[in-house]
């Protein structure tokens, strides 16, 4: 398996990329320290408007500060209330504060690709009732999302030794997560990972979709052993999850001349397939700084 970079785009005013989806002709990215969904065009990857998910006084600086941010990092297609269609973004629940979702209603095919509305999500009970499975001692962190044709794939992102593990919760149980007083699935299942290390620290889930029965994935490399705090970034990885054989597989992410590319990408969409094996990826990437970045990669195998 190769994963070669094809093209970089620098996304200004849009902060922190933490995750992508692509429906249709356009591309919604999500920011784990804004207040905004970003929508892109997804062929030229110039923007097209952005939707306010929740008000806030703590955007003055153009970022969130780290105490107060909902952490929004990650994002997958669903169904929502009465059929419709729409994003679940997640906020990583590694604080209380950090337990909330967002359930944004797209439009009907053939029209605009704004949003129709917003709904916040209580994300305790179910975040409760995942946390209680990790060894103890361990921060949940999800960091991504995705959905296949019968269930919610929510990955944990784990540092300090802790275990890469997907949560698999069957789509019919989540019909009450858009009530005030949900309790949570039954049952969830769980599974875990062992993801390539570099300089010694394992690499962390950060995005995932699914396409023609594969679960795709990225992981980035960051030097810490804290949930919470930032470490350097040490590198990215694309990957393929094997969740009946409990296995992955993962390439290296490098620029076309096998440079090993050093920053860290937090999500990706298939942007188009390229032949059999062969897909054409979009990934967004945070620099922990406050800037985003679109690449363009190629994937075989």
């Amino acid at each position: 398996m190769t994963a070669t970079i094809l093209s970089e785009t620098v996304l200004p005013h849009l902060p922190s990329a933490s995750g992508v989806e692509i429906i249709g002709a356009t591309a919604y990215v999500i920011s784990d320290d804004a207040p905004f969904l970003y929508l892109l065009d997804a062929a030229t990857l110039t923007s097209t408007g952005q939707v306010q998910l929740f008000e806030t006084a703590d955007f003055g600086t153009g970022r969130i500060p780290k105490a107060s941010k909902p952490d929004l990092e990650s994002m997958a297609a669903i169904t929502g209330p009465g059929g419709a269609a729409g994003l679940l973004l997640c906020g990583s629940g590694s604080r209380p504060n950090r337990e909330i979702g967002y359930f944004v209603g797209l439009p009907t095919a053939g029209t605009s690709a704004t949003p129709r509305f917003v709904q916040r999500l209580n994300l305790t009970p179910l975040y409760a009732q995942l946390g209680a499975q990790l060894p103890p001692g361990t921060t949940l962190n999800i960091e991504a999302a995705a959905t296949s044709a019968t269930e919610l794939l929510l990955l944990q992102r784990s540092v300090g030794g802790g275990p890469a593990v997907l949560f698999a919760l069957p789509l019919d149980t989540l019909t009450h997560l858009f009530e005030p007083r949900w309790a949570g699935p039954a049952p969830v299942r769980m599974l875990a990972f062992e993801l390539p290390k570099l300089q010694g620290y394992a690499a962390g889930f950060s995005g995932a979709t699914f396409v023609d029965n594969k679960l795709l994935v990225t992981a980035s490399v960051e030097a810490t052993a804290d949930a919470v705090a930032d470490g350097a970034v040490l590198g990215s990885f694309v990957g393929v999850v094997d969740m009946a054989a409990q296995k992955a597989s993962f390439a290296r992410l490098a620029w076309a001349d096998g440079r090993a590319y050093l920053g860290k990408v937090e999500g990706l969409a298939v942007r188009r397939t390229l032949g059999p094996g062969h897909l054409e990826l979009l990934l967004v990437t945070d620099d922990d700084q406050g800037g985003s970045t679109a690449l363009v990669a190629a994937v075989r195998g």
